[in-house]
């Protein structure tokens, strides 16, 4: 990064999949944010955004949720306001999970899954999946604190075969 760039500043995370066949009970993804500070970068989250929340500062907010993925193109989307996010905080970690409810449901199970992570017009990242298709929950993406004003992006594909309450606890203890 040059002395110039300032890194990442305001990024869009959005998250699609095609419903389930008909007569199937719903498939429900969701996007998961957990904001880390620098005493404990891969501990649990010093702040978790999920379904029906936002951050406390209002830095992360979750502005479109889908419980079965009809719609067109991206159906959850979220916003991450790097550039306001208090000094204390430097690192960010997204990730999705698939809730349960009607029995072991992967990524493999679910047609046409993908995340788009997008600052302005420009595509940071585009994952489909198919390299954790056994997981049940999975991290896409770290932002990271490059000094005061900078944010740095590294693609982050981990799977988990656990479900949302416990991925949320797995969710930083990701390291690259």
């Amino acid at each position: 990064m040059s002395g110039l760039s300032k890194g990442v500043g305001r990024v869009e995370v959005a998250l699609k999949w095609d419903p389930a066949p008909s007569g199937a009970p719903s498939h429900d993804l969701d996007l998961v944010a957990g904001v880390f500070t620098a005493d404990d970068p891969h501990g649990p989250p010093a702040q978790l955004v999920h379904f029906g929340s936002r951050s406390p500062d209002g830095t992360i907010t979750l502005h479109r949720d889908s419980r079965t993925g009809q719609g067109f193109g991206f159906d959850e989307a979220m916003t991450v306001e790097l550039n306001r996010l208090a000094p204390r905080y430097t690192r960010v970690v997204v990730g999705v999970a698939i809730q349960q409810g009607a029995g072991r449901l992967a990524f493999g199970d679910i047609t046409h899954v993908g995340v788009r992570v997008r600052e302005g017009y420009t595509d940071l990242l585009v994952h489909d999946f198919a390299d954790v298709a056994d997981a049940r929950s999975a991290t896409i993406v770290e932002f990271v604190r490059e000094g005061a004003d900078s944010w740095s992006f590294h693609p982050l594909s981990r799977g988990f075969d656990a479900d949302p309450g416990a991925f949320s606890a797995l969710l930083g203890s990701v390291r690259p």
